[in-house]
């Protein structure tokens, strides 16, 4: 006997219909799902493999530029702690020599000459004031300067 399609379903036959087309498009999520997920372990497992090993030359090139690395940087840490323990605060520039005055960065024989000719000063700031430095050579000893 054929189905009319005027004649109305039944409310279960209906409902046992649209479950079976649910339960089918979640079987199908669920097995397209599995798929993806395998597929993006391989992925990562192949990317892992890939790296090259690195050669003995390599190694040993890497670890002797390493090694002059750490030397430099042990040099200047070794220069960093002598010029820290020299230092004994800020320099009077009313009473420092030429030669402790050349001591500060940026200034030569003849600024230090020019330091000295202008003494006494009230306050570091004179040195600008009196023109004796630019103010990029006061910007690089201000914090080491100082006047008694």
């Amino acid at each position: 006997m054929p189905l009319d399609p005027q004649e109305p379903i039944s409310p279960l036959f209906q409902r046992g219909i649209e479950e079976s087309h649910i339960a089918g498009a979640l079987s199908g999520i669920y097995i397209r799902m599995k798929w993806i997920v395998a597929v993006l372990f391989g992925l990562v497992g192949l990317s892992g493999c890939t790296a090259p090993n690195p050669s003995f030359a390599q190694i040993r090139q890497d670890t002797a530029n390493a090694t002059a690395a750490a030397a430099r940087d042990s040099k200047a840490v070794a220069q960093g702690i002598v010029e820290g323990l020299r230092s004994k605060g800020p320099l009077n520039i009313d009473r420092a020599s030429k030669s402790d005055l050349e001591t500060l960065p940026g200034i030569d024989s003849a600024a230090a000459d020019r330091i000295v000719a202008g003494r006494p000063y009230d306050d570091s700031a004179q040195l600008l004031r009196r023109h004796i430095v630019t103010r990029a050579e006061y910007d690089r000893i201000a914090s080491r300067i100082e006047v008694h």
